[in-house]
């Protein structure tokens, strides 16, 4: 019998979990090399793969990773792991409609690619990122163009992953750059920037910032909702935006008793699950903006994703 699953990373858990949404019991946990940050799911749902960013925040020092975790979501179970050494500190993650893996080396500013991942077992083409410390990217549904946000050069640069021949181009967008999401015809780039407190929508076509608004205090990450809105999420506040795409302007405000790190909405239902720093994940619906319920995680839940398994 199937059931819809929340799959999570618990970063300082140094785990991949299963959660079950109606229950929100935690039926399975995946060991893992400390600090596992992003992931993403093939469009089989038979694999996720995880970064090994290896540190437990971009404001930590270290080395950090240089591994992909694989893993085999109906078993339960580490696949395999992928060294793509020297490109280490694996943070942002995206596949393409073909099934290509990308992942971000924050380190060495560099997106390496992947062209059949279930197999590969290190990368088959690198680009450079066109910035410092290379956080996390947004990806065209073909994969012919990455966006990618850089924390210390405070740009955007875009990125032809398949054409190193093409030289990144890059905005400034305000300070520090990290939260990004593509409208649903690739032509506008939104992007959080965290030091300037402000949001920004980007023309993708000549990188060019269209129109700029304050945020709320230290906005980290920016999701797409699929009516149109916006969701940020805002760490130094602890608190939830819901923005209007065409103006910027805040159109309600939702307080929270912790700082959201991340979140991601259910395929089919007005809910987004959202991650919080007091080892709690919320229930949040989409069309009463109000949270629903909270369940219990491990330490510092993150990233996750609802599949039917």
């Amino acid at each position: 019998m199937t059931q819809e699953i929340l799959l999570l990373v618990e970063k300082c858990s140094h785990c991949f979990s299963y959660y079950a949404v109606e229950s929100g019991e935690r039926l399975h946990s995946i060991g893992l090399e400390d600090f596992p940050h992003e992931f993403v799911v093939d469009a089989a749902r038979r694999f996720a793969y995880v970064g090994h960013y290896g540190v437990e925040t971009s404001g930590h020092p270290g080395h950090g990773g240089t591994r992909i975790f694989q893993i085999d979501l109906a078993g339960r179970k580490l696949a395999r792991t992928i060294d793509i050494a020297p490109f280490n500190r694996v943070h942002g993650m995206q596949m393409d409609e073909q099934g290509r893996l990308y992942a971000l080396s924050e380190d060495r500013a560099q997106l390496v690619v992947l062209d059949h991942p279930e197999t590969d077992t290190a990368p088959r083409r690198a680009v450079p990122a066109g910035g410092i410390k290379s956080h996390l990217f947004a990806l065209t549904r073909d994969g012919q163009t990455a966006y990618v946000m850089n924390l210390l050069s405070h740009t955007v640069s875009k990125v032809r992953p398949h054409d190193a021949t093409t030289l990144p181009v890059s905005c400034s967008p305000g300070d520090k750059p990290e939260g990004c999401a593509l409208s649903a015809d690739e032509k506008t780039l939104y992007v959080t920037n965290r030091w300037s407190n402000t949001l920004a929508a980007i023309d993708t076509a000549r990188m060019k910032v269209l129109r700029e608004a304050p945020s709320r205090d230290d906005p980290t990450r920016i999701y797409l909702y699929r009516d149109g809105r916006l969701v940020v999420t805002n760490y130094g506040e602890r608190s939830l935006s819901v923005v209007d795409a065409a103006s910027l302007e805040e159109l309600a405000r939702i307080p929270m008793a912790a700082r959201p790190i991340a979140l991601s909405f259910h395929p089919t239902r007005p809910l987004a699950f959202v991650s919080q720093d007091n080892d709690k994940l919320g229930y949040f619906n989409m069309e009463t903006l109000a949270f629903e319920r909270f369940i219990a995680t491990q330490r510092e839940p993150d990233v996750s994703c609802v599949v039917t398994l």
